[in-house]
């Protein structure tokens, strides 16, 4: 449904974006992860068709993004950061005037209006001033503007942001919903919401994907780590995890606690158990640390990761 090929975009000598390069099948919701000035935004500005790139090319349900840039808008749904809401006007009549806008013939407006309204939760407010309404409200009216035509590919800078935890849950409940009819490109910094809501990750740093792949196989990562407590002295411990072949590296984390690593296909368990009783050292836990999104970002952000 997204296919972005060598994408490229330089402001002057500088390079916000370079040979960005992904895809998004119909009906994933992918998140797209990133620091500051990363370069999320310039590649969801191009996406949409609010700035061209220098180079490479990107589709939208088969059409390009250059040489058929209104094809493009017509199927992809924008909700940029800050939404462009009309504070003066009634969310209907503002909703009704994106559908006007998007093309939708007048006599379907009433109903996509109302579609819409019930799907973003907004029902009780279609009669308010937009001014008047809380911020978790205008993001469900930003939300409610993009679905307006119902189409295929919708794109979400940072939906849940400034919001409470109780509107958080419910944006992400929507959000999530909506990958049963769209495909959902969401960008955020809560990297919770990612786990919660996304099949996929894409991590841009320095204008570059550095990583791109399902949250299982991301979690997989390179290393195998546990954690364990142990009851002898740290010498006689240090000396059995290191006679361990499969143990790349330890460290003591608190007294009687230690981190230990070893290569992702090797099961650590049974040989640290095998090492520490044969130096009469007391196990008293075995742990398998599971890598977090956080881990994660960090690891390939910081460059101690390679590349996906």
């Amino acid at each position: 449904m997204i296919e972005v090929t060598g994408l490229t975009k330089y402001y002057g000598p500088i390079a916000a974006i370079e040979d960005v390069t992904f895809t998004v099948a119909q009906g994933e919701i992918i998140g797209f992860l990133g620091p500051n000035a990363a370069g999320k935004t310039t590649t969801m500005r191009i996406l949409t068709g609010f700035s061209p790139p220098t180079r490479g090319t990107a589709l939208i349900d088969g059409f390009d993004i250059t040489k058929s840039p209104i094809e493009v808008k017509r199927r992809v749904g924008y909700m940029p950061e800050t939404v462009p809401l009309y504070g003066e006007m009634l969310v209907s009549s503002f909703l009704s005037y994106v559908a006007e806008v998007k093309g939708v013939p007048r006599s379907a407006r009433k109903r996509e209006v109302a579609g819409v309204v019930e799907r973003c939760g907004l029902s009780h407010m279609a009669k308010r001033v937009v001014r008047n309404l809380s911020k978790g409200y205008r993001q469900r009216v930003g939300l409610a503007q993009a679905l307006i035509g119902n189409p295929p590919v919708l794109i979400l800078d940072e939906p849940t942001v400034g919001l409470d935890p109780q509107q958080i849950i419910e944006i992400r409940r929507m959000i999530k919903g909506l990958g049963r009819d769209h495909t959902v490109l969401l960008s955020t910094h809560i990297l919770p919401e990612v786990t919660m809501v996304c099949q996929r990750v894409l991590i841009i740093n320095q204008g570059r994907i550095v990583a791109q792949d399902t949250m299982e196989n991301l979690a997989g990562g390179s290393k195998a780590v546990m954690e364990i407590e142990v009851d002898g002295p740290p010498e006689t411990v240090s000396a059995a995890l290191r006679r361990i072949p499969e143990v790349a590296s330890f460290s003591k984390e608190a007294e009687g606690r230690y981190r230990v690593e070893g290569a992702a296909d090797v099961e650590l368990g049974p040989a640290i158990a095998k090492s520490l009783i044969e130096a009469n050292v007391a196990v008293r836990r075995l742990s398998k640390l599971s890598r977090t999104l956080e881990d994660i970002f960090i690891g390939v952000v910081s460059g101690e990761e390679g590349v996906s």
